[in-house]
């Protein structure tokens, strides 16, 4: 058999110890206020049918009555069923634990797919999609959820918060770029990369803070009293001393005419509101992050996720906070997959078609991966001979944007295997596996 065929019929072993043959299923279809129930067999007849008009929290007496009827049909348990909507999912499997059922998902993706090829509509009821969740689970087309974890859920949660401040920081940053072109482009220029320049951000933040967008006030304040109202901005921030040469710039720009005028006091008066905004997420962002970092400290990973060159703490804990413990990954090329980052082969017969990325999976993973690439591709010189070596080959050569894509998914695989491990990041292993010294071939061969 192939490792392919070893790893299928290992989860599929794993599967049946959950879906017993003397269970019966019960298909759950959830909602906010109703709730339908099928208490099915493995040929997927209904044994029993009831709808619930109750949250989610409410549904244990629910399983009680689909446990009654199983019995009364000759069974001797349960395996509860449903797909993982919402927060509802949680709820279920937390009921089902604490009354000893055996619990499983269903992706909604398998219930579209089964939902079409059941009678070829597009038809969409709760009922027909309770039975199909129960006909998937007794077809072992389901899969095991998380467990439920304190700790690892913390850190799932913290990585959520990290990433919606994230998406609000970068919101701000387009509505101040946005606003500045309309009113004050001249104001832009002033720096390389003035959302990267504390000196900049200071420096705005006085001009919008002090004379409420009447750049005439700031300019006859001269360049030497604002260099001060500067300085003290930046200690108040935890800076040492500005840059000069930005201030004096942006002073220079105080008289460029460029924007619509009429919108400037207004326009500026909302940079003053973002800059201030977006000044409190950086706050929210470092506590989040120190927060994750906490988390990775009483997991004892911080040593071992750090071990690889050019990947940081909070960089491990986002990767980490979207996989959960990596333990439950039976091989690292199942988190890949989880990622969506696995290759997609298209072979039949002597045809082989394009292989591409299957961009299934949990695209917050993808995106934590991927956000890894830019610091570890520089700093690894395994990464970074990988990376000469898939965009440099003579067949086969990848785009860049394809070999980062192919170090993403390396980063989830050594993540995978110091941690389930518990052994340091070794450049050396990185490069060749654990084939023999004798057998090793450069990256780059």
């Amino acid at each position: 058999m192939s490792r392919g065929d070893r790893n299928r019929n290992a989860r599929l072993a794993r599967l049946r110890a959950l879906v017993l043959a003397d269970n019966a299923i019960v298909g759950i279809d959830l909602a906010d206020r109703k709730q339908m129930v099928v208490v099915t067999d493995h040929d997927s007849k209904v044994l029993a049918r009831k709808t619930f008009r109750c949250r989610a929290w409410d549904l244990g007496a629910a399983l009680d009555w689909a446990a009654q009827r199983a019995a009364g049909a000759g069974f001797a348990g349960v395996t509860v069923a449903c797909e993982p909507t919402g927060h509802r999912w949680r709820v279920l499997g937390q009921l089902a634990a604490d009354r000893g059922m055996a619990f499983v998902c269903v992706q909604p993706s398998m219930t579209s797919w089964s939902r079409r090829a059941e009678d070829l509509t597009c038809d969409k009821t709760d009922e027909k999609d309770a039975v199909l969740i129960a006909r998937l689970t007794a077809q072992l087309r389901c899969y095991i959820p998380e467990p439920v974890d304190e700790t690892w859920g913390r850190l799932r949660h913290l990585g959520a918060r990290r990433e919606q401040v994230i998406v609000e920081m970068v919101s701000q940053i387009q509505q101040l770029r946005a606003l500045l072109e309309c009113v004050w482009p001249a104001a832009l220029h002033t720096a390389r990369q003035p959302f990267r320049s504390r000196t900049w951000v200071a420096a705005m933040s006085v001009i919008c803070d002090r004379d409420g967008g009447d750049l005439a006030r700031t300019r006859r304040l001269g360049l030497a009293r604002l260099e001060q109202a500067v300085r003290r901005e930046i200690t108040r921030r935890g800076g040492q001393k500005p840059s000069l040469r930005i201030v004096g710039n942006l002073f220079t720009a105080l008289d460029d005419p460029a924007g619509v005028s009429a919108h400037r006091r207004g326009a500026l008066e909302r940079v003053q509101l973002l800059l201030g905004d977006w000044a409190e997420n950086q706050r929210r962002l470092t506590d989040t992050e120190a927060r994750m970092i906490n988390v990775l400290n009483e997991l004892g990973l911080t040593d071992l996720v750090t071990s690889i060159t050019g990947i940081s703490a909070v960089g491990a804990a986002a990767i980490l906070a979207e996989t959960g413990d990596p333990a439950r990954f039976t091989t690292a090329r199942a988190v890949v997959k989880h990622a969506g980052l696995a290759p997609r082969e298209k072979l039949s017969g002597t045809f082989t078609g394009r292989t591409k990325l299957t961009g299934q999976g949990r695209p917050g993973l993808r995106l934590a991966a991927w956000r890894a690439v830019w610091g570890a591709q520089r700093a690894n010189p395994v990464y970074a001979a990988r990376y000469r070596h898939l965009t440099g080959r003579e067949t086969n050569k990848l785009t860049p944007t394809q070999a980062q894509a192919a170090i993403a998914a390396t980063i989830l695989r050594h993540l995978h295997a110091v941690v389930t491990t518990g052994k340091r990041w070794d450049p050396q292993t990185a490069t060749h596996g654990t084939r023999p010294a004798s057998t090793l071939i450069p990256v780059a061969a």
